[in-house]
């Protein structure tokens, strides 16, 4: 008989209990109207221990209002990325309890806020680092990753910020992630410009886009193809390895890459590239040459090949990279830059022989010639370098090489029209 009375009063035990979570959660909603968030959230910690004993439909009702007081808190711009991703956490867990007790309530709610929060966050990213707060950012698009992980582009944007914050280690497990996906982002992007903000809005589908055109909300549409960013992912993969010292690991992950993916070149590129940081010359132009024999008119590949010909001190082989790449792309303003460079160089051996003249009239000779010799090389530079100015004016190395040879020449006029657009 006195065990009975135990279970009894355990029972009603267990009932205080209930009402007691049942008037917290009602007492935090109340707060949260009143526009107390922060105080709902209180309410609710105090609750904490006793939900996971509660009814489903309690514990998806107490993680509603959770979630409901964090996006309030997040809206009126308080920890707005904590509490965002706060928010995001309650709601998640509510649509995990209804899902698994089959009694929907909260959870289509749940579910348009999630959507809402996600774009907030991909908002406050933006604005993140535009502010130069990249780490804040980068954290803000990974949470909204997490959120929608079919939205695998959040995932390649949070890895490119953590590079940008020198968080290495987080960049390094994004691109771990983005690796195990095999994602490549390649695609076709779908585009109009919206008549009313006139900002260019992007759409699902071609179909979706010019059904809007036709309504004339937007015009100006616009296709565009995505290209794969493997070669981009593989190629800060290796760097960070590399920069850890596990540069066995990085030239693993950029092969592995390439026997999973034959046909994307980016990934050649990606691993001469691993090379070239590694300092093995002759097996990056071996991957370089397989390369141009997919895209025998990349202009970078070929710029490249100019500039480790120039490291070598082979100056002939450099200056006829650097004129092909011209021909491909004359546009390519480093590749006018460099055979600058690359021409200039003459000059110092020319400087140092006139140093060590005397004054005799043979020397006064010598140095007459070695004078005309310095002349003919700042003059063979100053196409090159007119064009790189031309091509990049806010360039102020090309503006101030362009500027010391005009004077060099004593070409005043030249000298002073440059010096007036600096």
């Amino acid at each position: 008989m006195k065990s009975k009375y135990v279970i009894l009063a355990s029972a009603l035990l267990i009932s205080v209990a209930t009402f007691a979570q049942k008037d917290q959660i009602k007492s935090a909603e109340k707060a949260l109207k009143s526009g107390d968030a922060q105080g709902a959230i209180t309410i609710l910690k105090d609750a904490e221990n006793m939900v996971v004993n509660a009814k489903d439909v309690e514990q998806a009702q107490y993680y509603f209002v959770k979630g409901n007081a964090y996006l309030d808190l997040a809206n009126k711009k308080v920890e707005e990325g904590k509490n965002l991703s706060l928010a995001a956490e309650s709601y998640k867990k509510l649509i995990d309890i209804e899902k698994a007790s089959g009694k929907v309530k909260y959870s289509t709610q749940a579910a348009t806020s999630i959507t809402e929060i996600k774009g907030k966050l991909i908002n406050a990213a933006i604005a993140d680092t535009q502010s130069n707060k990249s780490i804040e950012g980068a954290k803000k698009l990974y949470d909204a990753y997490q959120l929608d992980k079919k939205d695998t582009i959040n995932l390649y944007y949070a890895a490119s910020t953590y590079v940008n914050a020198q968080d290495y280690d987080s960049a390094l497990a994004a691109y771990e992630e983005l690796k195990k996906l095999n994602y490549s982002g390649k695609g076709t992007s779908y585009t109009a410009v919206n008549k009313a903000s006139g900002n260019e809005d992007g759409f699902n589908t071609a179909n979706e886009r010019d059904l809007a055109v036709k309504l004339g909300t937007h015009e100006k549409p616009k296709t565009e193809v995505i290209p794969s960013k493997r070669g981009e992912i593989y190629k800060n993969l290796a760097l960070i390895l590399v920069q850890k010292g596990r540069i066995e690991d990085a030239k693993k992950a950029v092969a592995d890459a390439r026997k999973t993916n034959p046909e994307d070149t980016s990934l050649i590129l990606s691993e001469a590239n691993l090379y070239l940081e590694t300092k093995d010359f002759e097996t990056y132009k071996k991957l370089v040459g397989e390369a141009l024999q997919k895209e025998p008119n990349n202009a970078d590949l070929i710029f490249n090949l100019g500039v480790i010909s120039a490291n070598a001190k082979n100056p002939v082989d450099a200056e006829k990279y650097y004129l092909k790449a011209i021909e491909i792309n004359p546009n390519y303003s480093n590749a006018y830059l460099n055979l600058a460079a690359l021409k200039l160089e003459a000059e110092k051996p020319i400087i140092d022989e006139m140093n060590k003249l005397g004054t005799s009239a043979k020397d006064m000779k010598r140095y007459d010639v070695l004078k005309a010799q310095r002349e003919s090389v700042f003059r063979s530079v100053i196409p090159y370098l007119k064009k790189a100015n031309e091509l990049d004016p806010k360039n102020q190395d090309v503006s101030k090489t362009l500027l010391g040879v005009y004077k060099a020449l004593e070409m005043t006029a030249e000298a002073k029209a440059l010096k007036a657009t600096m």
